[in-house]
């Protein structure tokens, strides 16, 4: 692929960075407080890197101004560190990461791998793959009908028949998800991306950019959700409770930690000990996360 020199040079940065050894990252949408599931996988995730001896980076991932609530960012940030989960390197928001996001759909552009998309969600209809109705259509990129078009990646015939082509920036103008999480993961030299199951289902689609970037993916691994007491998954939507009314019953961090690992089997119940602690009775053992994943590296 014809990159231009600056993407170029992000891209062999981050693979320099994947030569010297683990790097891992968190990125919560800051729609609202981190539910504990989110604060359970933060902290799979930060052992993980620990026990690697890597890093862990704190991306945040706000491109979705619609679904941004005000204050969410900083309520992360102060659940994370009360937690004891300290990331390395200064904060990453996405927000201020557009320019790099462009310059990657310009190239795609460029390179006719993009194509105008005018397909609603009614049309196509929730959860299908896109079979292909604009692909090969003479459409124009500019307004139609007050409307302007989405702009879909033409994905490689080894991935099209599992994710379809895929909406890179929305009909709003908006970066689409896939996009900007596949470049970041390659501009920050992500080796290894821990997230929750519900997340799985991702990992061909952006698998699908990288490849068409001409680029290596990292690693995944999806850890178990964290269910309520009906079995429902835990969703900001559901206004899912956080560390709030934990600490409104003077839970210390300790306890919240020891409460998070007995979920997945790593402590025993009750077990009240540090993020620090923990790590260091994890090393201890032959299999440190072992049980804690939904399925192997992808």
């Amino acid at each position: 692929m014809d990159l231009p020199d600056c993407l170029r040079a992000v891209f062999e940065q981050g693979r320099q960075q994947r030569l010297l050894g683990y790097r891992g990252r968190f990125a919560p949408t800051p729609s609202g407080p981190l539910h504990l599931g989110n604060l359970r996988t933060a902290l799979i995730s930060w052992l993980q890197a620990r026990l690697q001896g890597g890093e862990w980076l704190l991306r945040i991932d706000d491109l979705d101004t619609p679904r941004i609530r005000l204050g969410a960012v900083d309520s992360a940030l102060e659940d994370l560190q009360w937690l004891g989960l300290h990331w390395d390197g200064p904060v990453i928001m996405q927000s201020q990461r557009l320019g790099l996001y462009n310059s990657c759909l310009s190239a795609l552009r460029r390179d006719q791998l993009l194509y105008p998309c005018r397909c609603s969600r009614r049309q196509l209809g929730a959860g299908r793959r896109y079979p292909g109705t604009c692909r090969e259509m003479a459409r124009g990129w500019g307004l139609q009908d007050g409307r302007l078009p989405a702009w879909r990646l033409k994905v490689k015939a080894v991935d099209e028949p599992r994710c379809g082509d895929l909406v890179l920036r929305r009909a709003d103008g908006f970066i689409a998800y896939n996009l900007a999480t596949a470049v970041d993961e390659l501009a920050l030299g992500i080796t290894e991306v821990v997230r929750g199951s519900d997340l799985a289902a991702v990992c061909i689609a952006q698998q699908a950019v990288i490849a068409s970037l001409e680029e290596q993916s990292p690693s995944y691994r999806h850890t178990p959700l964290l269910c309520d007491s009906k079995g429902q998954k835990l969703s900001k939507r559901e206004q899912a409770e956080g560390l709030a009314p934990l600490q409104e019953k003077q839970w210390s961090s300790q306890q919240v930690v020891g409460w998070l690992a007995a979920s997945l089997g790593l402590v025993d119940e009750h077990c009240s000990l540090s993020a620090c602690e923990l790590l260091q009775e994890i090393q201890a053992r032959p299999l440190p996360l072992q049980g804690c994943w939904d399925e192997p590296n992808s």
